[in-house]
């Protein structure tokens, strides 16, 4: 079976682990029977899970949150969800009792997206967000874009619990989770986890524009051609780009069409213009082009982790994007841009 693939790269899956995805991720009830299962056979402490030092990666897709998440799991020091945890990822221990991923040995490739990230069977990846869809889907999850996300207490203890199964699984005390959606509930993860850092990756938006847009492109056309990449994407809430993406913020009129790039450009700047403004005064901003041209950036940010910084792939500088005519909205992102990076240098270590 294809390491996941990150969302969309499904031809290795067999008719039966189809099936069973199909199942598990795709059956609210069935996910929900695993998930209490585990929490039964776990019997995590919930409570110590809400005081540790975790780590909560999220930001807009294709503003490095992968390589950074990768650099930090790499220190060693932190339990994550991987691909060997699919698709019982709402019961890890369970799923780890019955064998479901310990014999999983399977060859790294390139994912789906084709960036030139690998991707094996232990690498971490985005791949909590089906407990809120699963308990609180229709909160936030609208049929052409994704609403902020405020859970209630009881919701907020349950994926406490949640965090604290899947440290039991790895028999670790702090957790690294990169989860883009996050951004719709940064404030639950500041009250729920006072303990916890919390990293916004962000992007020089001209060239993060235009990743958005090539990997749309390229979703589109892989989900015309597989269905079941597409409803895979979907049980994982994977919406950021393809063909059922859903945005964060909704464009203005002018812009709606996701194949321009400007469109993209919108949803950045709408996107990191809430969050400089919204976001918990705890969270750090980090800028991808400063991980990349300054190794004191990445230093710092190692240390306030409590993590080496050596070690773990490098940061790699991402090609410049075509010189395009200035435009307002450029302008407004480019200023936008600025006060993040002023932000991202203010920030304590």
């Amino acid at each position: 079976m294809s390491p996941g693939a990150g969302p969309g790269r499904m031809s290795d899956y067999t008719p039966l682990e189809k099936l069973l995805h199909r199942m598990v991720l795709g059956v609210p009830a069935i996910a929900e029977t695993a998930f209490a299962a585990d929490q039964a056979l776990a019997r995590p402490d919930a409570a110590a899970a809400r005081n540790g030092r975790h780590v909560f990666v999220a930001g807009l897709a294709r503003a490095g949150t992968t390589i950074l998440t990768r650099r930090i799991h790499a220190s060693g020091a932190f339990a994550s969800l991987t691909y060997r945890d699919m698709p019982f990822v709402l019961a890890p221990n369970l799923w780890q009792r019955l064998g479901g991923g310990s014999d999983r040995a399977l060859d790294t490739q390139e994912r789906a997206h084709g960036d030139g990230l690998i991707v094996g069977i232990d690498s971490p990846e985005s791949l909590e967000e089906p407990f809120w869809r699963v308990f609180d889907g229709p909160a936030y999850i609208g049929h052409d874009r994704l609403h902020p996300h405020m859970p209630d207490a009881a919701l907020c203890a349950k994926y406490a619990g949640f965090v604290g199964a899947i440290l039991k699984a790895a028999g670790g005390t702090r957790y690294l989770a990169k989860n883009n959606n996050n951004i719709l509930r940064l404030a639950m993860l500041a009250e729920t986890f006072p303990e916890a850092e919390i990293l916004v990756p962000f992007r020089a938006p001209g060239a993060h524009a235009g990743s958005l847009l090539s990997q749309h492109r390229r979703f589109v056309e892989r989900h015309a051609a597989d269905r079941f990449s597409r409803a895979y994407m979907g049980w994982l809430v994977h919406h950021e780009f393809g063909a059922d993406h859903r945005p964060f913020a909704a464009p203005a009129p002018a812009t709606a069409d996701p194949m321009a790039r400007d469109y993209w450009l919108a949803q950045w700047c709408a996107v990191y213009g809430g969050l400089i403004d919204t976001a918990p005064r705890t969270a750090r901003f980090v800028c991808y082009e400063d991980l990349c041209g300054d190794p004191g950036t990445w230093a710092g940010l190692a240390a306030a982790l409590n993590i080496p910084a050596e070690g773990g792939e490098a940061f790699r500088t991402p090609p410049a994007p075509p010189a395009l005519p200035e435009t307002a909205r450029e302008a407004g992102a480019q200023a936008l841009y600025a006060r993040l990076r002023d932000r991202a240098r203010a920030a304590p270590v």
